[in-house]
Order: C-alpha cells, then structure tokens, then sequence
C-alpha cells in the first residue's frame, strides 16, 4: 500500500519539557553486508524510537527504548552507497560484500561505484536509498523483531512529492514515522533543557532564526514554538555540494590538470573554508601524478565562500523582514548558524557583523558547535518522545 504523508502536530508543552540525555560519542560507520527485503515476521515487544537526520552527505541516526530516555544508540554516517564492480578479485572486499555504505564504501571506492541516495536533503535515486536506509535499520536493530518509531528530518521546502517518497522508502523498515521540518528539529535539539525557565536564556525553539547550511541546499527558517510554514522558511539551493564545484572549477583554471578528485577537494574545502577578508597565504600540499605539488588556495576558496555568503545574507534579511514586530528584537538576539557549512571559519563573526554594520538592533549570532551532526537527530528524537499514539502514521509494507 503506498503510504500517504500527514503532518500532525506536536504538543509543544510536552516537546518544551522534553530532557536532552547525554549521548555517546558518535562514531563513522564501517562495512555492512549487502541489504536484504524487510523482515516480515513478528514483532517482539520491545520498541525503540529512533531520532534520523537523512542528510544529503551526512546522516545522523541516534536510537532508545520507548519510555528510557536512555540514547542506546549513536551514530554518524556518510549518505553514501557503493556497488561492488563486476570482476573483482575473491576477498578484496570483506565476506566479498556487494554493497558497502559510509566510511566503507568510501574506502572501497576504487573496486565500487559509489551512489549518493539523496540530492538537495531528498531521495534522489530510490533503490539505493532503500538500501541504505535498510542499512539503516539494521543498524538499529539487527535482530530486525523490534518495533520502529522514527521522526525523520525533511528539508523545510520539501515537496508533498518528496515526503511521499521517503515515506514509500521506509516502508516495511520503520513501523511509524512522523516528518518533521529539520530547522524545527535543529532548534529543539540545539536546547539547552537544563536552562529552560531561566530568565536569561532565550529558548531556540520559542524564537530563533535558524540558518542550516547543508550540502545540498542552505535552510533558513523562523522557529517560533510551532511547524513552519512555508512564509517562516527561505531554502537556497546552494550550499556545499555546489561551493565544490565551484571550487573545483577555480583550481582547475589556476592549476590545469592538478588531477584533485571532487572528494579530495571537499576534503580540502573543509580544512580551509572561510568567509570574510581573503586569507593569503593559505597553502595546501597535494599529491599529483605521484609527486607532492603546493597549491595556493587561500584566494579561491575566499572568492567561492564569500559569494556564497552574499547569497545566504540575502535570506537572512527576508527572514527579519518576516519576523512579527514584537519579536524581531528577540529574533535578532537568538540567529544560530549549523549545519556543515556553519563550520567555515568567521560564518558567526561575520554575518553578525554584516548585521550590526546595516543597523540591525544588538544582533547576536551564535554557531551552533562542533556537534552539529546530531542537532538535526537529537530534536528529532525529543519529538519522538512526546509524540502522540494517534500522530504516528504508520506503514504497512
């Protein structure tokens, strides 16, 4: 039966309430046996709700029993699946696996052709996105007999198309989910619980400006205590994934034939990004043709990040517009910047700045921390914790 999306509404009271435990620390996922269907036998009693960021380059899943508030689960891992070439020599790959996901499929990349599931924060290409979110449920539960309960992520703009692909995707793997806008789940987990009630503390989730740079597109949404809805979101559709590319094409024109991969330049993007003033030198050894070359890039990366921030400014100033009139002086205070993008050196500083300089009231912009990964998956298991029975939508395969 194909699956048709809802979006219910939370109770907020109980979502406000909601404690953030302490999780283990995540870590990269490894080899993972080609995917199978989805089990249908019995369920046993046990249910674990499950907390998934389904990023375009990162998800982010985090798992507990209904009712423990005991996160038994954590982990990170690259949105990618890798199909093992015809002719590979026996036991290149480990138990001779024929789908690989994550840090393995990356390693693997020469013996596999590797297949990114998601394009722009949706589904992209669907078999290896059910591949990999089966991946994804393996790892929660490898017995496969518990109950599922996901709130799953969507990017704010998500088409009724897009929701219903991913709802068709998780069929049969996850017994009930729940959609939610991911800038509203970035700010409930990006909480800090222990500081609720506190006169002081300007809760994220009662009024916020959220900006989420991701690698397919850039999310900014007002978050005031409710689902956004289309007027409290601007979606850009350039973030990292496009900043590469852009990048690549800069060396390419200043260093012809330097031979670097889009991954190695993503690699060197993430060392280096900055927005701001250019930072010169700023130099960076590579191997090309076998032999160590250094390549300047202190100016090209200077030239992709700052025009890319040109754009993401624009949306910020659309959004304040937006803001009621009795708000906006607590919206400028709470601006929280996340996602991978969020991590280039000076995003904070500089956008605050940009702020104060066009005479916006006292703006305070706040980086939302190394632990970004799991803001996204941590919101996302808060609202999983208070959702109600009669809220779930649950799929049958």
């Amino acid at each position: 039966m194909t699956p048709v999306y809802r979006n219910p509404s939370l109770d907020m009271k109980e979502s406000a309430t909601a404690a953030a435990p302490s999780a283990p620390k995540s870590s990269a996922e490894s080899a993972a046996p080609a995917s199978t269907p989805a089990k249908a036998t019995s369920r046993a009693s046990t249910t674990l709700l499950v907390g998934l960021d389904l990023g375009t380059n990162t998800s982010c899943l985090l798992a507990e029993p209904a009712g423990s508030k005991d996160i038994s689960l954590s982990k990170i891992v690259p949105s990618i699946v890798g199909y093992a070439k015809d002719g590979l020599v026996e036991g290149i790959i480990t138990n001779n696996a024929q789908v690989l996901f994550g840090e393995a499929a990356f390693a693997h990349r020469q013996q596999v052709n590797l297949v990114a599931p998601l394009e722009n924060g949706i589904i992209a290409h669907r078999e290896p996105a059910r591949d990999f979110l089966q991946h994804l449920r393996d790892l929660t539960d490898a017995s496969g007999n518990a109950t599922l309960h996901a709130v799953i992520g969507v990017p704010a703009n998500a088409s009724v198309e897009a929701r219903e692909d991913l709802c068709q995707a998780v069929t049969g793997l996850f017994d009930r989910v729940l959609l939610i806008p991911e800038p509203f789940l970035a700010a409930l987990g990006y909480r800090d619980d222990s500081r609720l009630g506190q006169a002081e503390y300007v809760d994220p989730v009662v009024n916020s400006l959220i900006v989420d740079i991701g690698g397919g597109t850039t999310d900014l949404c007002l978050v005031q205590g409710y689902f956004p809805g289309p007027e409290d979101q601007v979606s850009i559709p350039h973030a990292g994934d496009a900043i590469d590319r852009q990048l690549a094409d800069l060396i390419e024109r200043t260093y012809p034939n330097s031979g670097l991969s889009r991954h190695h330049i993503r690699q060197l993007k993430e060392a280096h990004a900055y927005v701001g003033p250019v930072r010169k030198p700023l130099e960076a050894e590579v191997i090309v043709g076998g032999k160590t070359r250094h390549i300047e890039l202190g100016e090209a990366i200077g030239t992709v990040c700052n025009a890319f921030f040109d754009k993401l400014y624009v949306g910020v100033r659309q959004l304040i517009a937006r803001a009621p009139s009795d708000a906006v002086a607590t919206t400028l205070r709470n601006i929280i910047v996340t996602g991978g993008g969020a991590q280039m050196k000076g995003m904070d500083t500089v956008l605050q700045q940009r702020l104060t300089e066009d005479g916006y009231v006292n703006p305070k912009v706040r980086w939302a921390g190394v632990d970004y990964k799991r803001h996204v998956a941590l919101g996302a298991l808060k609202a999983a914790r208070s959702t109600k029975e009669n809220q779930w939508q649950q799929l049958i395969g």
